[in-house]
């Protein structure tokens, strides 16, 4: 009942899931499915705060393309839930999440390359800490520039800085 059944279908062929004679699943095979063995079909409601969206449904809530949510799934900065290997993923829209997709921040969030020189870490090594809650981020769009903004509480020692 979270999906509707083209998903379904496409979800158990990305499984390699077949039917009992061998035939990849199709819309009208899990809906005969689920009408014999009763299972409630997919309905559509209204969104409330809290809510788990798909990608696309996700990234026009927050203003950003697809692709976004995409990468930043991937780097670990937001959290997204998949019901089942294959499944699309899906986001819980919260009033945190809104606010790490903003337009304005303060100035002690830094662009990446900002922020790597004065922690003296490399992307990854940013992105890691963001990911572990030791950093803030937020994605910041302006125009035609977009981003993550990092927040750099104190300058940090980095591996090479000279000691005396």
């Amino acid at each position: 009942m979270h999906y509707p059944d083209a998903v379904i279908a496409g979800i158990l062929n990305r499984q390699g899931r077949t039917t009992a004679y061998g035939h990849r699943f199709d819309r009208n095979r899990v809906g005969n499915l689920r009408r014999h063995w009763k299972i409630p079909s997919f309905q559509e409601k209204p969104r409330a705060d809290g809510d788990l969206l798909t990608i696309k449904q996700a990234a026009n809530a927050l203003g950003v393309a697809p692709s976004t949510i995409h990468r930043l799934l991937n780097d670990g900065i937001i959290a997204g839930e998949q019901l089942t290997p294959g499944a699309p993923w899906r986001i819980r829209l919260t009033d945190e999440l809104k606010a790490r997709f903003n337009s304005e921040t303060s100035d002690d969030f830094l662009p990446m390359r900002e922020a790597m020189r004065a922690l003296g870490v490399s992307r990854q090594t940013v992105l890691q800490r963001v990911k572990r809650g030791e950093l803030e981020a937020v994605h910041v769009v302006r125009g035609k520039q977009k981003g993550l903004r990092i927040k750099v509480l104190a300058p940090q020692s980095s591996l090479f800085d000279q000691t005396a």
